[in-house]
């Protein structure tokens, strides 16, 4: 849809500018909308205001640098009036796998002083059942004279519209996915259908706001249950001394079986947290994804008791661990079980040399660079000199790479790429 005239662009804020709330508030902007991004990182907000993106993501540079340069998106630390806001904050677990709401209700409470009124507020973090309904209390209860009650001037409406994206895509994808819209009150199911029409060319799903949080959580639960069982069939058959990859492929043969490829564990901050929420949600019903977590999460141990063994019997080990990233091609290090295994790894071995290869980052993680003994390594480099090359991260780099330069290396595939 072309951008609308001046006095006809609706105003969004957009409150969080993370992996969500920036590329959609880049393509709002650039579809129609006068967009506010608010976040707390100071240094994010400036790099935003240059016309620069401050992690990558392809297409997402060129759409903020236009709609920056255009006037149509600005950031700011400081929440903004706006007809529409979009809340894309972070919901991360507590200790116990317990949901963390803290960030929504900060997002809720900065929003209130400034409602006048007949404004829609989206929560878009992926949330457990009720989170909508929380974000809707806290507001109101920082602002009494406001209601849910359909009609009034002092309506103030809400709707949960999940995020289905995947990081790598999220440009495509935020246009292209069929989107569910839940309504807590009102019609506001249908004012933000209205809003994500600008740029969003998929079939909206309408339904209430809890059967849409809970739309997501079961979206990523399904995935982690699927991975799950590919994890758990790679441990048995090493202890069967079976291929998992030639017994996988094989069994996909069939028409009706469809496993998913194992890996060092799960990551990023979907698949590797949204169950949890389910668990939380209902926890005596709920054993199947509680195990298929608990499998996930174990699936860094079984590498390591594999790797370690071998590693402290060479003195001064080299160990090449190739990618950080939860997932290939992309710089996202959210929940990486990579991550997870290579900081294992310092701590375990350390008179080791630990060369992290990922192609998709200029810094290796705060608490990574802490550590005397691993190094941010080009790939080459790193494999020449490894005693040990374990394959994390199947990146498009570690693929193509030339195979005579695993010859007489102790190779860890958790991928399954070099057969």
């Amino acid at each position: 849809m072309p951008p609308t005239a001046a006095s006809q662009r609706p105003s969004v804020a957009v409150i969080g500018l993370g992996y969500i709330g920036l590329p959609t508030a880049a393509v709002l902007a650039s579809s129609g909308a006068d967009v506010v991004g608010v976040d707390i990182n100071a240094d994010a907000v400036a790099t935003i205001n240059e016309g620069k993106v401050p992690f990558v993501e392809p297409d997402m540079a060129t759409t903020v640098a236009g709609v920056v340069s255009q006037g149509y998106l600005r950031a700011t630390t400081e929440t903004p009036h706006a007809d529409n806001y979009i809340v894309a904050v972070p919901t991360p677990f507590k200790d116990g796998h317990e949901p963390d709401l803290s960030y929504i209700e900060t997002a809720g409470k900065q929003i209130a002083p400034l409602l006048e009124g007949n404004e829609l507020i989206i929560l878009e973090s992926t949330s457990p059942p009720g989170a909508t309904e929380f974000l809707a209390e806290t507001i109101l209860s920082a602002r009494p004279d406001l209601t849910l009650k359909s009609g009034s001037a002092q309506t103030i409406y809400f709707a949960h519209c999940p995020e289905r994206v995947l990081p790598g895509r999220i440009m495509i994808e935020l246009r292209t996915n069929d989107r569910i819209v839940g309504t807590l009150n009102g019609n506001a199911g249908e004012r933000a259908r209205d809003l994500y029409e600008l740029f969003c060319e998929g079939e909206f799903l309408m339904t209430d706001a809890r059967t849409a949080e809970m739309a997501k959580l079961t979206e990523n639960a399904y995935r982690d249950v699927n991975i799950a069982f590919a994890n758990e069939l790679s441990v048995i058959s090493d202890g069967l001394d079976i291929n998992v990859w030639e017994l996988i492929k094989l069994a996909n043969h069939h028409p009706r079986v469809n496993i998913l490829q194992p890996g060092p564990g799960v990551g990023g901050h979907c698949i590797a947290v949204d169950p949890w929420f389910i668990v939380a949600t209902a926890p005596d019903q709920s054993s199947l994804i509680r195990t298929a977590r608990e499998v996930n999460d174990a699936k860094p141990g079984f590498v390591l008791d594999k790797l370690l063994p071998q590693a402290r019997r060479i003195a001064d080990v080299q160990i090449a661990a190739l990618g950080l990233a939860f997932k290939p091609n992309i710089d996202d290090l959210r929940e990486s079980p990579a991550r997870q295994i290579v900081g294992q790894l310092a701590d375990e071995l350390p008179q080791a040399n630990i060369m992290a290869v990922e192609p998709n980052i200029d810094q290796l993680p705060s608490e990574l660079e802490a550590r005397d003994n691993v190094t941010l390594t080009e790939v080459n480099e790193a494999i020449r000199a490894a005693d040990i090359v374990l394959l994390l991260v199947d990146h498009n780099e570690f693929t193509r790479i030339d195979r005579t330069l695993l010859t007489q290396k102790i190779v860890h595939d958790t991928r399954g790429v070099w057969g």
